[in-house]
């Protein structure tokens, strides 16, 4: 059973960091590609960041030069360094997870993505 735990939301104010972390069990990490996708309130689930087996990372436009995604493979986790926060990022942050068979582009659309975490609150005060 796959389970994808995200930890490291809050509230913060703008111009403020935060890192959040999602723990990856029931598969085999270091064969998936990983991903980042936020909700606003009223708004779709959009991209965030994606990294690929490789390590290679695409961003999203709104979000590129301030967030950094990461991956530890020995310890089944992904990151999303968060810098200069901006009350526009406020939205439930979800990581998401894809078995791939060999090293492929970062995987940026959240249909491509079968698994999915539960999601964290970030909040970003003006």
């Amino acid at each position: 059973q796959v389970q994808l735990v995200e930890s490291g939301g809050g509230w913060v104010q703008t111009g403020g960091s935060l890192r959040l972390s999602c723990a990856a069990s029931g598969l085999t990490f270091r064969r998936v590609a990983m991903g980042w996708f936020r909700q606003a309130p009223g708004k779709e689930r959009e991209f965030v960041a994606a990294i690929n087996r490789s390590g290679s990372t695409y961003y999203a436009d709104s979000v590129k030069g301030r967030f950094t995604i990461s991956r530890d493979n020995a310890k089944n986790t992904v990151y999303l360094q968060m810098n200069s926060l901006k009350p526009e990022d406020t939205a439930v942050y979800f990581c998401a997870a894809k078995n791939v068979i060999q090293s492929i582009p970062p995987v940026t659309t959240r249909e491509e993505y079968p698994y999915w975490g539960q999601g964290i609150q970030v909040t970003v005060s003006s």
